[in-house]
This record gives structure tokens, sequence and C-alpha cells, in this order.
């Protein structure tokens, strides 16, 4: 059983890597694409900390 667990964990992981590697029409990967987001993303996460620690609900 665990032969076939870690065999599903791995063909998992294979299939993401290849996703977030693969290229699109104009040649950028779906990392690069996250990669160039991500200030965004780390804006809005430190605006909902923010929000928490002042008992607030965030506002996404």
């Amino acid at each position: 059983m665990g032969f076939i667990k870690n065999a599903i964990i791995g063909i998992a992981i294979f299939e993401g890597i290849k996703y977030l590697t693969k290229k699109d029409v104009l040649g950028t990967s779906n990392f690069e694409k996250i990669k160039e987001q991500l200030p965004s993303y780390i804006d809005k996460a430190k605006e909902v900390s923010q929000d928490l620690k002042t008992g607030k609900l965030p506002q996404v």
C-alpha cells in the first residue's frame, strides 16, 4: 500500500511541476506569471493580517 501511495504522490508532484513550467503561446510559463503577481499577493496578505489584528473581517 505504501508503494501505491508514494507512486500517486510522485505523479501528482510531477504533473504539478509540468503544469507550472509549461510555456504558453507567448513563451511565458505559469510559474513566471505567479512570480510577477507575488508582490500584490503579499500586499493583500499584509492587509488581511492587519484587519485580523484589529478585529475586523478582512475585505478581500
